[in-house]
This record gives structure tokens, C-alpha cells and sequence, in this order.
């Protein structure tokens, strides 16, 4: 069910997302193997202007919400561009964390390891585009806990609100409820599928209004 009343900033970062080109409508077929009417390309936030806007809205996502942690940490490869540019809109708004981020395999000179970054310790937040399947959680989870740290929560551009799969089968939750669920995180995305809908019945971009049906008729067969 949509929420009745919209989310400004959710409806604000629909927009832009839609404007950047990174928000698309047609017909795409998802890792899963489905045909979705939309798709979501965090790579094409793809410049300084793009990259810093997309910062703004995880800083104002996150200090809104009831989220604590003491610093940032970003997956590879994604990841890591998230957690550097929200690190500095966080600082700009006077919120001043350290990052870190991982390599995607150990270096064995220099300083060495798998991170990189100020060292992993207390609270830590995971950033990144959208959890499609939770296994970049479970990883960058193991990496913290390895470092003697505690990962409290994750933040997303995007959470689908669809239902994942497993060994070909569609499940009756989704990657961000296993999230949640099972590994105990509280997640913070800045948009969900719902604000897509109601950005989409709004009538603020009547070239999009097409697109209205097939995304509610996704939501209806796919979504949780």
C-alpha cells in the first residue's frame, strides 16, 4: 500500500533522479531475470554536480533519521565514491565522521589489508546504491565485526521494495526486510518504490504518466 501523504525529500530526489538520467522508463530485465518498467543506475551519478546533490540527499536523509553511528563505511566498488561524498556533505552540515572502504582483494605491501580508510571502530554505517541481494551487507557486516567494530545500519539511495530470490524462487521478502530481519540493521533509504508511484501520479512530469500502469502492475506481482 503507498503512503497517503508524499515525502518531500523523497519526492525531491525522485526528480532529480528522473532529471540526471539515472531514473529510466521503458523495459529492463532485472538480475532476477524480470521485466521492470524502471531502472536505477547510481553509476550515472556520473559527475561533481550529480555526486554532490546525491550526497546532500543521504546527509539530509541521515540526520533526519533516528540512525546513530560514529562513522561510514563503503563497499567496493559503489561504495566507496557513496561514503567519501557523504562523509563531506556530513562535514559541510557540521557532522564530521570518518570513512573507510574495502579493497576488493588484500594488498600485501604497503599498509597492507583489505581496508582502507580511518580505522573501523565503533558504531559503523554501510552506504551504498541499493541492496539488491543482500550480500554486499553480509560481506562488508563480516569485515566491520572482523575489525572489532559494530555495523548499525545501512543507507540507500533506493530501496525497490521488491521481492528477492533465492536458488531461482521468488521469496516472500526483500533484500532490504532480510536486511532488517536478519541481521538486525536498521536501513535509511532516501526514496522507495512507493514515492516513485506517487511521483508518477503527481502529474508534476505528465511525460512520465504512462509509465504509472506498469509500475504499479510491477509493484502488484513483485512487490512486498
Amino acid at each position: 500500500m503507498t503512503a497517503t501523504t508524499p515525502d518531500p525529500l523523497a519526492q525531491e530526489f525522485v526528480r532529480f533522479a528522473v532529471d540526471a538520467g539515472v531514473l529510466r522508463f521503458g523495459e529492463f530485465k532485472t538480475k532476477a531475470g524480470r521485466l521492470s518498467p524502471y531502472f536505477f543506475n547510481a553509476g550515472l551519478f556520473d559527475d561533481g554536480a550529480k555526486l554532490g546533490r546525491l550526497a546532500e540527499f543521504y546527509a539530509r536523509r541521515l540526520l533526519a533519521s533516528d540512525l546513530r553511528f560514529d562513522m561510514l563505511f563503503g563497499p567496493a566498488y559503489k561504495g566507496i565514491t557513496l561514503a567519501a561524498a557523504v562523509a563531506i556533505e556530513l562535514a559541510r552540515r557540521g557532522r564530521n565522521v570518518p570513512f573507510a572502504y574495502n579493497r576488493k582483494e588484500a594488498k600485501d605491501h604497503g599498509e597492507g589489508g583489505l581496508l582502507v580508510g580511518a580505522k573501523v571502530s565503533g558504531r559503523v554505517l554501510i552506504i551504498d546504491d541499493v541492496i539488491s541481494a543482500g550480500t554486499s551487507v553480509r560481506e562488508s557486516v563480516a569485515m566491520i565485526t572482523a575489525a572489532g567494530a559494530v555495523p548499525c545500519g545501512v543507507a540507500i539511495a533506493l530501496d525497490r521494495q521488491e521481492r528477492a530470490t533465492e536458488d531461482g524462487r521468488d521469496v516472500e521478502w526483500s533484500a532490504v526486510q532480510f536486511v532488517t530481519r536478519q541481521l538486525q540493521l536498521g536501513v535509511a533509504s532516501i526514496a522507495t518504490l512507493d514515492d516513485l508511484l506517487q511521483y508518477l501520479r503527481s502529474g508534476n512530469d505528465p511525460a512520465l504518466q504512462a509509465f504509472t500502469a506498469p509500475v504499479q502492475a510491477y509493484r502488484d506481482r513483485y512487490g512486498v
